[in-house]
């Protein structure tokens, strides 16, 4: 009988695990089935290993056996009730249903993310910070849809100016003391702004100089630090520096990793540190750096303060994005065999990418947007140009260039500025939106501020011309998405701009949300 694919990836992993094998037999049974749930989670593997779990994140799945807790919660914009959305079984996978049903015509975004472990150091919305203004935004809780076991289930996708946080916490280390901590990401969705982290940080908010953080870091930021190839890399932010091994410059042990579900681990304790990675969806870990502390002041011993945060730096540094599905934080400094017995249950979860819907404005969706019934350009679409960085339409058909059709399609997500509204990422040029500068349209990429924000938000209403969507500018509420003379602007219905003459305004205006070109 041919084993199905998940079946033969477990067996990889454990396999992969090596000495591990009488560690394993102690805290796995028989796999089962991708519908049900393993009856051992990653943080029974941690405490059976003697580096129990003291933080416990996960919007996917339980972390122990036996957990029965909610996994996060969210709030809808409609009526800014909240739920707590659960499991389907104790130690299962999230009960997704219970947010498409509580969201349902509205948007949600994500308020909670609830601590698995006794030590409840639950996560919430990043406050004000030495780097940036706050507080930061919170997570669409609709932009990252997966399948774990065969379940419907979302990640936590940060947005540039996106983090939350947790500065008054229980049980995580500070000082020099000991601590290991593994997270699971989208290994796709990166860039190279400071800082996407998850890990320990300091309890104000602000950097209080090297040593005063240890978090797991990934992208491509190479200011500090980097490791071979050009990134992404899986990093250790210990403040003032995101290092690749023993050096604050150029590891080359630290490869490039590309892994669409991606394992990274820091783990630290005195003078000793490591950076771990691997599939997330089969084979085994990989080290990347195991050693001494750097030999630059602060860093030995190392002064951490305890906080726990996600998507951002220490002092809310927030240029940052990415995806997070899961993880821990440890009291002790874990073995390389309980972490190889953790990846080995990692991959028999059975993180898969999620159906992506198209032609629909809902966030997350693929779409081209169609000029409707201006004379001159139904057969014209919304794209970006390739020798610079404005917005215009042009002619697109089954004929057209790849290069061409990938510039006319956008990635629909929730309002950098207004979650009930809407931003266009581009398909082709991740990281970078349709935003208005002097009321002319560009691309242009997101540096996290509030003011881009305002500016890459727009609301969807019915379209002026009585046909398709038209889309109203958030901090412009007067104007809406026009092509004049084959430019894409905001603009009014009068006014004393030429791309403000109410000659075929409405239609102009008006847009048909389509199936991408891409």
């Amino acid at each position: 009988m041919i084993k199905p694919p998940w079946i033969r990836s477990a067996r990889r992993a454990l396999l992969a695990a090596g000495a591990t094998a009488a560690l394993a037999a102690g805290l796995l049974t028989a796999t089962a089935a991708p519908s049900q749930a393993a009856t051992q989670g990653p943080c029974d593997i941690y405490a059976a290993g003697g580096t129990p779990c003291v933080a416990a994140h996960s919007t996917t799945r339980a972390l122990y056996g036996t957990y029965n807790g909610p996994l996060y919660q969210v709030k809808r914009a409609s009526d800014n009730a909240t739920k707590d959305i659960g499991l389907l079984s104790a130690g299962g996978y999230a009960d997704a249903a219970q947010q498409d049903s509580f969201c349902a015509n509205t948007s949600c975004v994500i308020t909670v993310l609830y601590d698995q472990s006794p030590k409840h150091n639950n996560l919430t919305q990043a406050p004000a910070g030495g780097a940036a203004g706050g507080p930061d935004n919170l997570a669409n809780a609709f932009e990252a849809p997966v399948t774990v076991g065969g379940h419907k289930a979302y990640g936590v996708y940060v947005a540039p100016g996106t983090g939350y946080r947790n500065n008054n916490t229980n049980g995580i280390a500070t000082g020099d003391q000991p601590e290991g901590m593994y997270a699971i990401f989208n290994g796709k969705h990166f860039n190279g702004g400071c800082c996407f982290d998850y890990g320990n940080a300091e309890t104000n908010s602000r950097d209080t100089g090297n040593g005063h953080m240890e978090a797991i870091y990934f992208g491509n930021n190479n200011h500090w630090g980097s490791g071979s190839g050009t990134g992404p890399w899986i990093m250790a932010d210990l403040e003032n520096g995101l290092f690749s091994g023993v050096n604050q410059h150029l590891n080359s042990g630290d490869p490039t990793v590309t892994n669409r579900f991606l394992t990274a681990i820091v783990k630290g304790g005195p003078n000793q540190w490591a950076i771990r990675g691997g599939d997330a969806q089969a084979g085994g870990l990989s080290t990347y750096y195991s050693g001494v502390r750097p030999n630059i002041s602060g860093y030995n011993p190392m002064h951490k303060e305890g906080a726990i945060i996600l998507g951002i730096g220490g002092d809310n540094s927030k240029g940052a994005q990415g995806t997070f599905y899961e993880g821990v934080m440890t009291q002790g400094y874990p073995s390389d065999a309980t972490e190889n017995v953790v990846q080995a249950n990692v991959t028999a979860a059975g993180y898969n990418s999620g159906s992506t819907s198209t032609g629909t404005l809902t966030p997350g969706s693929r779409i081209s947007l169609k000029a409707t019934t201006s004379p001159c350009c139904t057969s014209h679409y919304l794209r970006h140009n390739d020798a610079d960085n404005k917005v215009v339409i042009a002619g697109i058909n089954s004929s057209s260039p790849a290069t061409d059709k990938a510039d006319a399609t956008w990635i629909v997500r929730a309002g950098l500025d207004n979650t009930s509204c809407l931003s266009f990422e581009s398909v082709d040029k991740p990281g970078q939106f349709l935003r208005h500068s002097n009321y002319q349209l560009y691309l242009n990429t997101d540096n996290g501020g509030s003011s881009f924000a305002k500016d890459a938000t727009f609301c969807p209403t019915s379209g002026n011309s009585g046909v398709g969507t038209s889309f109203q500018s958030v901090n412009f509420p007067t104007r809406y998405i026009r092509h004049y003379n084959y430019t894409a602007y905001i603009a009014g219905n009068g006014g004393t701009n030429a791309w403000d003459n109410t000659k075929s305004w409405a239609q102009d205006t008006s847009w048909l949300t389509v199936a991408p070109w891409s």
